[in-house]
Parts: structure tokens; sequence; C-alpha cells
């Protein structure tokens, strides 16, 4: 299996699968979110039809994953609601972890499911997974000051504020952080 058609293994919770989506599937997505190909012999699908309307992380990943298709490893997931195979969201981690093992992650919710855990849960499986990987030692989330939803659920995982950034797309944001002790020690 090639770097571009390889997808990483489905991550587990109680409510969610996270389903990797290979580097050529994202690439298709982005350039062609028509394209209903990406779905075939998928067990879910995708009615309200997450990063095709609202391209979200997509804008980012994809140039990196046609420079390096290995990078896809850390990239995007569709947030499967596992009850109906319904597509509820979407996550990904913003690249491998850096020189310090400090990895950031994202997630986007459909608002029709928000309020409901999910993003907890979908976070939880994701840093799970991902401190499989020994050179992970610092787990971040950014997120904007007035995100109180957003801050709340970091917060529950006892994740620490430490400082503030200027994002060229998003504008202010609270840098929060948690070592991979503290989460394992937590959770």
């Amino acid at each position: 299996m090639s770097e571009w058609t390889r997808e990483e293994r489905i991550i587990f919770t109680p409510k969610l699968e996270l389903h990797h989506i290979c580097a050529l599937d994202l690439i298709t997505l982005f350039e062609e979110p028509e394209d209903l190909s990406i779905y075939e012999s998928k067990p879910f699908s995708n009615p309200h039809r997450e990063l095709m309307d609202n391209k979200g992380p997509l804008g980012w990943r994809v140039p990196q994953i046609k420079i390096n298709p290995s990078l896809n490893k850390w990239f995007v997931r569709w947030i499967v609601l596992s009850e109906t195979n319904e597509i509820v969201g979407s996550t990904s981690f913003h690249g491998a972890p850096d020189e310090l093992g400090m990895i950031e992650i994202g997630l986007g919710i459909n608002p029709k499911f928000q309020n409901r855990g999910f993003a907890k849960e979908a976070l939880s499986g994701m840093w799970r997974w991902v401190l499989e990987s020994p050179e992970v030692n610092i787990l971040r989330y950014t997120v904007s000051p007035d995100n109180r939803p957003s801050i709340s659920v970091i917060r529950h995982f006892g994740f620490s504020l430490q400082g503030q950034q200027m994002d060229e797309e998003d504008g202010l944001e609270d840098i929060y952080e948690l070592s991979r002790s503290e989460f394992l020690d937590r959770t």
C-alpha cells in the first residue's frame, strides 16, 4: 500500500469511530468535493456534507501532503457516530510532532450534534492514539478566548493556559497544553 492510499487504523470510542482519510481521498475532497467516489465501500455516509461546503483544515493539510504524503498519518479523520454511521464532524492534528514532541489538534463538530459530549470523546480518542507514539510529549489546543464551549472542553481534560498567539486565519488564540504524563495520569 502506498503513502497515497494508506489509512491509519480506526479509533473506536464509546459512541464514535474516528476514520482516517487517505491522502488521495483528502485531495479529492478538497479539489472536487462533489466527487462522492471517496465514500464508496465505506461504512459511513456524509449527509451533513462535512468538509464539503466548509473546507475546514483542508486548505492547510492538502498542500502539505502533496509535498510529503507521509505527513497524512497525522491528518484528517472523520468523526462518525457509531449508532447511525453518519459523519458528524472532523478532527486533525496540525502536523507531525515538533522537535520538543508537541502536537496540536483541531476539531469541528456539526452544529446539529454539539453539546452531546462528542468533542470530548473525539479528543480523548485522538490523544490516546497519538500518545502511542513515543515522540509525542506535549498535547496542545488553541482556541479563541471568546469560544467558551471549546474552553470548557479543554479544561475538562486539565489543560492549562500557557499564553496567547495571533493566528493569521483565526486571530487571537489562547494556547492550552498538557504533558503526556499529566494526560495519562488524569484519564
